[in-house]
């Protein structure tokens, strides 16, 4: 395929479809903790997503990844976007609020500049992108907040912890723009299977095996599993192929949108101005350091 995808109608509410599940994932991750501890709702978040995009791949004749290449490419994938960020995301909502997590999420596409610049050939960066960077990495540092950092480990570990998630976020993102050729959806089952069976044993060893969780936490495990995790990759893949990488980078502005509205609608979690400065700033540096690629979207819409 040559050119820039013209997205449609279709695409367009895929892209909705995302923001929407992806924001959604830290009220349940939320509601989901009540119940279960980090590292167990990460292993079952991950067990549970892999086992439905393997029967995907079933149904669907699809392959799972073959060579060493590629599954180098599947270990990287599946630290950095599932087993480490779900994991840091779960321990630090259990005393940060949902809405920050969200937010601290818009960092994402600032983190994988400088990863890309470095690690991506032909990759440039020109004063709109550095002037977006700078803006961007001033709204994480309002993010996270100078105070709570001086005010010690136990208020500034969980925002860390939710930023550092971030990263690996751009990590993941950045090792499969690397990636070798392969199918996505196989490429996506075998990333959540090497996930299961990276968190499941450290889940046993250091939280035991889990008691059964009521059936409010139990309906929220299963909806990140199935959501967020097993029908968001299989919407990422046809977005993908159908409008293009660039068309998808639009739904970092939604998610902390959704997961604002969330945490203040179901959990009445409250808004700080430093959440809205913050978000701002990251949004707008998140725009100037895409604007080409924003630019070359419209013209093609």
């Amino acid at each position: 395929m040559t050119g820039i995808p013209n997205p449609r109608l279709a695409d367009w509410l895929s892209l909705l479809a995302l923001g929407a599940i992806w924001g959604s994932s830290f009220l349940a991750a939320k509601l989901a903790l009540e119940g279960l501890q980090p590292l167990t709702l990460a292993a079952a978040r991950v067990t549970l997503g892999g086992l439905v995009l393997l029967l995907a791949v079933r149904i669907a004749g699809r392959t799972l990844p073959t060579g060493t290449r590629c599954w180098a490419a599947v270990l990287g994938f599946s630290v950095f976007s599932h087993a480490l960020p779900f994991f840091l995301l779960n321990w630090a909502q259990q005393t940060v609020a949902s809405s920050f997590a969200g937010v601290s999420m818009a960092a994402v596409p600032l983190f994988v500049l400088p990863l890309a610049l470095m690690l991506v050939p032909g990759e440039r960066f020109g004063w709109l992108k550095l002037t977006g960077l700078v803006l961007g990495f001033l709204g994480v540092v309002i993010l996270i907040g100078p105070a709570e950092v001086l005010s010690g480990p136990d208020a500034a570990l969980p925002r860390l912890a939710c930023v550092a998630a971030s990263l690996c976020y751009a990590l993941g993102g950045i090792t499969t723009r690397l990636a070798p050729p392969m199918d996505q959806i196989g490429y996506s089952a075998a990333a959540l299977t090497v996930a299961a069976i990276l968190t499941i044993p450290g889940a046993l060893l250091l939280e035991g095996v889990p008691a059964m969780p009521d059936a409010g936490a139990l309906t929220a495990t299963l909806y990140l599993a199935v959501g967020p995790t097993a029908i968001a990759a299989l919407i990422l893949v046809r977005t993908i192929v159908s409008a293009g990488p660039t068309f998808l980078s639009l739904v970092n502005y939604m998610v902390p949108v959704w997961a604002i509205l969330l945490g203040a609608i179901v959990l009445s979690e409250p808004l700080p101005g430093s959440f809205l400065i913050a978000g701002v700033l990251i949004l707008i540096g998140v725009a100037l350091s895409q604007w080409g690629s924003l630019k070359r979207l419209w013209a093609a819409a």
